[in-house]
């Protein structure tokens, strides 16, 4: 398949703002690939050269691409630059000098998406002396051969950076419409730009929705679904396996106000567990132990005593496992906040010292499968039997389960979640006893209970540089909240109170000015005067006063007084809290819902 064909859908996909008319698009693209080719063209049309639980990046800044447009376009650095700062955007910008480039390449072989794939997967695996030139080369070699659009395209992806707005379930919808949508009955008006079902299909249609979507959830693997879509049909989709080794989706659980609100969201009895203020492992055995933060970056070298706990501790051939690692002090023996253990996560080097020094106690609150038996449509305390099973001497401080009580008593769930507190926790989990465990979800199995302002999770898109004695840092944060249909960011304010000026006031988890500075310089794309506009990295959470109705910010909502409370290193773009979530608050203030 050409190249051309991808980036043509890309234009098309950049061009309409109408989630209906890019379901379409997609949908129609995907009828036409080839089987053998899925994985790539899906991968590409995603912006993506692996699944993204995968941990290889293609790992080029925008530096080195800046050397790789001068050698394919012939224009001088400093009129790549120049022309970058006009657009804000490297991919138009290669776009622009390529369609303004007079030497065309003689014998030059249209893209092929095989070569395009193939080069950029070659970038992911460049080591040693050289490394930084061979990069260079291999993407000037594509672009050489590149029309204008491909170019554009192109550079956006090895950027990872494709801004044509496919949220993940704009992309779940197109394998839908592209392979079911006569069994589901579905019709798309273009020129309406409306979905037609008919009332007898559409149970029938939300059947497949939901086959499609409960395969991503298990393999967060979109080629992949899409391939056994085409191939094999809804049988094949809710034949896939859940399959010890492959992350799946974590069942997520909203916020309530308190534990009454807990009762009523759950049922009676209820299982109450201690809300960690850590982050999340799913731990897999398949032969080895893998260990998969919430976004599924596999975290397995950064834990080598969680390894070892696991291997020594709990029962089985192939398994999978949820819980919450935990920091704790040495000394005192007091559980720590997140912050205080978060560097571990992307550490590479000195990986014993930092666990001597950071310390965690991995808390097991639940099992998706084990030895064979998938158990996610097993009742939650059925899935709690089978824990206690198969952990064999639990060790506090260690591993063990998380502290747990069953009560239909509301004196009882409420001394449990202040006994929760003074030990150092968020708060509480409340958990339907017969709950099923559904990747991805937040349906009511289980909900949390927190005593602080409502908080967002959310990703940095901007930042402003600082004045008077904050003028050599970034001190001011533009942030943004995700919707999940388009994939697009809506900004819900700024925020720059709760950071720390000085270093040694960083302390229990604290972040200076400097560290924030220190990370998004890295990922400017663009500045304006003292603005700077950055790569969507960042996930940090705040806590705020109240959220405003407001037409200053893309969301059309903002929060008022927002405050800094934690960097969360274990997000990513796609884990931040979404414009639902933010509506959902703001209905629920005062009464409004």
């Amino acid at each position: 398949m050409q190249y051309a064909d991808v980036a043509e859908v890309y234009e098309q996909l950049t061009k309409t703002s109408k989630r209906l008319e890019k379901i379409f698009i997609l949908s129609e693209f995907l009828r036409t690939v080839p089987t053998a080719e899925m994985e790539h063209v899906f991968l590409l049309a995603q912006g993506r050269i692996f699944p993204a639980w995968d941990q290889r990046v293609i790992g080029m800044a925008s530096q080195l691409v800046l050397k790789a447009i001068n050698l394919a376009t012939g224009a001088e650095l400093a009129k790549v630059e120049e022309t970058w700062k006009k657009t804000g955007d490297l991919g138009q910008t290669t776009h622009d000098l390529i369609a303004k480039k007079k030497q065309v390449t003689l014998f030059s072989q249209p893209l092929t998406t095989k070569k395009v794939f193939d080069n950029l997967r070659k970038l992911a695996s460049l080591e040693g002396a050289g490394v930084v030139n061979a990069k260079v080369q291999l993407v000037a070699e594509l672009l050489t051969s590149a029309t204008p659009v491909e170019a554009k395209y192109l550079v956006r992806t090895v950027l990872e950076d494709l801004r044509v707005g496919l949220g993940e379930g704009t992309m779940r919808d197109a394998i839908v419409w592209a392979f079911f949508t006569e069994a589901s009955g579905i019709k798309y008006e273009r020129t309406k730009n409306e979905l037609v079902i008919p009332d007898d299909n559409r149970e029938n249609y939300t059947k497949y929705v939901n086959a499609v979507q409960d395969a991503i959830n298990l393999t967060n693997d979109f080629p992949s679904v899409a391939k056994t879509a085409k191939e094999g049909g809804l049988a094949a989709l809710e034949n896939i396996p859940l399959t010890p080794g492959t992350p799946v989706k974590v069942m997520l659980y909203p916020k309530t106000k308190d534990i009454a609100s807990a009762f009523e969201i759950v049922g009676k009895p209820a299982a109450f567990e201690y809300k960690y203020d850590g982050f999340r492992m799913q731990i897999h055995k398949n032969g080895g132990i893998r260990i998969f933060t919430r976004r599924l970056e596999d975290v397995t070298v950064q834990f080598p005593e969680v390894v070892k706990l696991v291997q020594e501790h709990v029962t089985g051939e192939k398994f999978i496992l949820d819980g919450e690692a935990v920091g704790y002090d040495v000394r005192t023996k007091r559980y720590m906040p997140f912050q205080n253990i978060s560097q571990r996560i992307k550490r590479k080097y000195e990986i014993q010292e930092m666990a001597a020094k950071f310390p965690v106690e991995l808390n097991l609150f639940d099992v998706l499968a084990h030895d064979g038996t998938n158990f996610l449509k097993k009742p939650f305390h059925e899935r709690r039997e089978l824990l206690k099973t198969i952990l064999r001497r639990p060790q506090a401080l260690k591993i063990q389960l998380a502290e747990q009580i069953v009560t239909d008593d509301l004196a009882a769930a409420e001394a449990f979640y202040k006994k929760s507190l003074d030990a150092g926790n968020e708060g509480v989990m409340a958990k339907n006893l017969n709950g099923i465990y559904q990747p991805g979800a937040r349906v009511g199995q289980g909900v949390k209970v927190k005593p602080v302002m409502d908080t967002l999770e959310v990703v940095i898109t901007g930042a402003e540089w600082g004045e008077g004695k904050r003028g050599a840092w970034l001190a001011t944060f533009i942030i943004a909240v995700r919707d999940p249909d388009t994939g697009d960011l809506l900004e819900v304010g700024r925020v720059g109170t709760g950071f720390k000026e000085k270093e040694e006031e960083a302390v229990d988890g604290g972040v200076t000015f400097q560290k924030m500075t220190d990370l998004l310089q890295p990922l400017v794309t663009k500045t304006e005067g003292r603005i700077v506009a950055v790569k969507p990295n960042i996930v940090i959470e705040v806590n705020y006063e109240e959220i405003q109705a407001s037409p200053t910010y893309s969301s059309g909502y903002a929060l008022r007084f927002p405050r800094f409370t934690k960097l969360r290193e274990d997000r990513g773009v796609d884990d931040i809290s979404t414009i639902q979530d933010v509506q959902d608050l703001y209905e629920g203030q005062r009464g409004r819902a």
